[in-house]
This record gives structure tokens, sequence and C-alpha cells, in this order.
């Protein structure tokens, strides 16, 4: 059988245990299935400080340690060059603090865009529009509750839901959020640029 091992490491990591192995880290495979679990058991890393921190690596160093397990593996990497441990101490949910902060987003979130939505319609005159449209078409005066308000309430709600996908734990199809790319955009530059910064040595970096 083949002897080929094909790494494909994250660039990021969260583990909750000090011995790191590579298959916490890394996808592997090997024709040879002894060698692919013996791969796999390799310990890469054990953390010695007892607090949340992250870890810069380097794959070089990966396969190193592979070649002293083994020099005559030929070690294929399909990942990345430089990876991220995040290491997390283990502790208890606490499941009143988490409710605790959910609930505190959903009020910012309802009360910031509530608030967006009412200086759209007072800066755009929307019921003065409304108002015009109603007398035109019906040739009365509006009340300020008609159709068109209805109409226009019950089609800013469906449109929120559709443009970002997501109601409740349902969605309308498999494509990520808006929210979701944004915040994979936003994880991908952290870690590139604490890749970055470790990279060049600076004095001041902070990864923890």
């Amino acid at each position: 059988m083949s002897k080929t091992v094909y790494l494909n490491i994250s660039q990021i990591t969260e583990v909750r245990h000090k011995e790191i192995q590579l298959k916490d880290v890394a996808d592997v495979y090997c024709d040879d299935s002894a060698i692919m679990n013996k791969c796999k058991a390799l310990r890469i890393k054990t953390i010695h400080l007892d607090r949340n921190k992250r870890y810069i690596e380097s794959t070089l160093d990966v396969i190193k340690k592979l070649m002293e397990m083994d020099s005559t593996l030929q070690i294929n990497n399909v990942g990345e060059v430089n990876f991220i441990i995040d290491y997390h101490k283990p502790k208890p949910p606490s499941w009143a603090w988490q409710w605790a902060k959910t609930i505190f987003v959903c009020i910012i979130c309802f009360c910031g865009a509530s608030f967006a939505i009412m200086t759209f319609n007072n800066d755009a005159s929307v019921s003065d529009v409304f108002k015009e449209i109603y007398r035109i078409i019906m040739k009365q005066e509006s009340s300020g509750f008609t159709i068109l308000e209805v109409s226009y309430s019950v089609g800013l709600a469906i449109g929120i839901v559709g443009f970002f996908n997501h109601f409740a734990k349902y969605k309308i199809n498999t494509d990520p959020t808006p929210l979701e790319v944004e915040m994979r955009l936003y994880e991908d530059n952290i870690s590139k640029t604490l890749i970055q910064n470790d990279g060049r040595k600076e004095s001041d970096i902070d990864v923890s």
C-alpha cells in the first residue's frame, strides 16, 4: 500500500483539551488505515497555560513530527500552511448567561431595526404618499389605516425574512444568510491578521 499521507488542516480550530492530536486540527487520509490511525493520534502540541489563548502553528512543524514518527512517509498537505489552535478552558455551560445575552441582542436588534424603519418612513414621507395614493384612487380621504398601510407592513416583514433567508431556526433555502457571510469574512480576516502578525514577530502582538 501507498504510504502517502494527505493532510487538510483547518485555518482555525477550537479545542477544550490540552493534549492536541493531529485529528483535532486536520483531516487525515492514507490508503493504509493503520498508518492513517497512527498519524491521527500523533500529539502535535501540549498546552501548558491554564487560560484561553490562540496559538499560531506551522504545518511544517507538523510534517516534521510525522517524519520523526515514520521517515518513510510521503506527506502531501492540501490545507493551510499556518493554522490557529484556539484553546478555551473547559467549563460547564451557563444557560442563564446565554439566554440573557440572546435576549439582550434581540432587544438591541429590534430597537435598532424599528428606529431605522421609522426614520426612513419619516424621511420619505411614506404616510403622506399613501394618503395621496388612496385619495387619488378611492376619491376620499384616508383614515391612516387602509389596505396600503397593511400591505406595506406585511410586505416589509416578508421582505426582511426573504432577504435574510432566516426565520427562527428555519431557512428558505440552503444558502448562507448575509449575516453568516459577513461573520465568516470577519473570522477569516481575524485569522489571517493573527497569522501575518505572528510571521512578522511583532513584539506587541496579542493573540489571546
